[in-house]
């Protein structure tokens, strides 16, 4: 039995990252709403936590969130950044319901990644995330509500449609389990 993490599940973590601060810090949509963007970079964390499993998306999450965070605006916003860790977490908790690695991401499983995903999500953004602000950072509710349910929104609509075409073209270059045949 092999403990730990892989080495390919290390090197992904790391590539992970520095994608999810690329993606955060260039392919990011201001929304209106103060310091609330619309981010390309939750696809990602649900293509990587969906292929490495939930480890991989807690540590891309928080590294990459935190990172993002500190490089771009000074300081971490630690509330978001546990919540980008949540969100990978158990979205990559649920892969094994996908199982990508058989090349197989039809209807059903298109149905099943953003039933969990919008779930996963709302519950991190429209929850999570404000009441810490709230604790953290004693933000006014209504500020932080606004902003979550904002990214929450536009995270689950992000990762609905580019996550779904990231999944569904990586399928794709995997075989599909019963592909091969005796002639």
């Amino acid at each position: 039995m092999e403990r730990g993490l892989s080495i390919k599940t290390i090197v992904a973590i790391g590539i992970g990252s520095a994608v999810f601060v690329i993606l955060g810090r260039f392919a990011s949509i201001p929304t209106g709403i103060p310091n609330t963007s619309i981010e390309t970079s939750y696809a990602f964390l649900a293509l990587m936590s969906i292929i490495f499993g939930p480890i991989a998306g807690v540590l891309i999450g928080l590294i990459g969130h935190a990172l993002k965070d500190a490089l771009f605006y000074g300081s971490i916003w630690w509330s978001w950044v546990l919540v980008s860790s949540f969100v990978g977490l158990f979205i990559g908790v649920f892969a094994s319901r996908i199982n990508i690695q058989s090349g197989i991401f039809g209807g059903k499983q298109i149905i099943t990644f953003n039933i969990v995903q919008a779930i996963v999500q709302a519950i991190g953004w429209f929850l999570i995330a404000p009441t810490l602000d709230i604790i953290i950072y004693a933000e006014p509710a209504n500020k932080v509500y606004l902003q979550g349910i904002a990214a929450g929104l536009s995270n689950i609509v992000t990762v609905g449609v580019i996550g779904t075409i990231l999944l569904i073209s990586y399928a794709r270059t995997r075989s599909k389990s019963n592909s091969l045949s005796v002639e």
